[in-house]
């Protein structure tokens, strides 16, 4: 089993990710992963502090002149703003925010306690694993990117760049909808045979857990609604030393829980931003009077970024649905069990 977990706060020391269940022999490339890392941080409508970090991986266990050992890999980046013991205490929850929640369910008094852990700077970490994840796809010729497809309503780089500037003139922020694709994905990984098992409740889980992601759909998605099915099941052929193979996509290469051969197309909707400069109404959860928001240094959108984001968890969740269906050892097992596989569905 494939697994990882992070740690870190948003201005502390850096993040730590431990990344545990990938076989021996796989290349790591350091310069892969920050360039995965830079990608994360560009797009129309990021904040101030994109042009602060530059952010790349330390590799402090599991990897050994560039190849994995099959132990768990150690992943740090480093913070430049490790500021957090001088930050000023925050009693008023923003809106849209993990603030107020969270200070309830741990019992803080100061709200930086918990925006510290849920700020979108943890995602960076999540991005070094998934990249790592990336690499070994790339061995299977699995390609994963990612597009924006709409900021604040427009679905053109000059509407979506002058919707930004609209935001940021007017102390505002945007969200928007993403898309990512994955090409190359065998047919039959995941399962239909226990609901946790279905790949497409594992990626959904996994997406919607990057912040300020609110909904998701694979493929034809909602539109479904208005097909007759005869309209929309997407029909099988085969042909020899192909395989089978559809002529539409419109289950987005997932039926069943399992990818079907075809392109994974999944889109995803991202909030606008939950900090404004021109803070709405909240309380003071000190004495529970009326107050206006925290204010903290924030991006005006996010869009373009938490698609990278959203490449690298997919690329993790199905680089665990790969080494459940090929094996977990090491690269030349799985490599040969692929290629058999390959050869008996063609």
């Amino acid at each position: 089993m494939l697994r990882f977990l992070t740690s870190g706060e948003s201005h502390g020391k850096g993040l730590l990710s431990i990344l545990e269940g990938l076989p021996a022999g796989l290349a790591v490339d350091e310069k892969k992963i920050n360039s995965e890392l830079r990608r994360r941080q560009l797009g129309i409508g990021r904040g101030p502090r994109m042009n602060m970090e530059k952010d790349s991986v330390q590799i402090i266990s599991g990897v050994k002149k560039g190849l994995t050992l099959g132990s768990p890999i150690g992943i740090f980046i480093n913070n430049k703003d490790a500021s957090i013991d001088k930050l000023a205490a925050i009693f008023s929850p923003r809106p849209g925010h993990a603030d107020l929640s969270g200070a309830l369910k741990y019992g803080f008094k100061d709200i930086r306690n918990v925006l510290e852990r849920a700020s979108a700077r943890e995602t960076a970490a999540r991005v070094a694993v998934g990249a790592i994840c990336k690499i070994f796809l790339e061995v299977f010729h699995v390609g994963i990117e990612s597009n924006t497809l709409d900021i604040g309503g427009k679905q053109d780089f000059e509407g979506m760049a002058h919707q930004v500037d609209a935001a940021r003139n007017n102390n505002d922020t945007l969200g928007g909808i993403f898309e990512v694709t994955i090409d190359g994905l065998p047919a039959g990984l995941g399962s239909y045979v226990q609901w946790d098992r279905r790949l497409d409740g594992r990626l959904a889980q996994a997406i919607v857990s990057i912040p300020g992601i609110k909904s998701i759909e694979f493929g034809l998605g909602a539109a479904y609604a208005q097909y007759f099915g005869s309209e929309v099941h997407d029909a099988i052929f085969y042909k020899k030393g192909k395989g089978y193979y559809r002529k539409t996509n419109n289950a987005g290469g997932l039926e069943g829980g399992m990818t079907n051969g075809e392109c994974v197309v999944l889109r995803a909707c991202m909030k606008p931003i939950a900090t404004l400069a021109q803070p709405l109404d909240s309380v003071n959860i000190l004495n529970k009077r009326s107050a206006k928001a925290s204010v903290q240094r924030a991006d005006i959108s996010a869009v373009e970024a938490a698609g990278v984001v959203a490449e690298n968890m997919a690329a993790y969740i199905l680089t665990d649905a790969f080494l459940e269906k090929f094996g977990q050892d090491s690269m030349a097992e799985i490599k040969a069990n692929y290629l058999n596989y390959k050869k008996k569905i063609c």
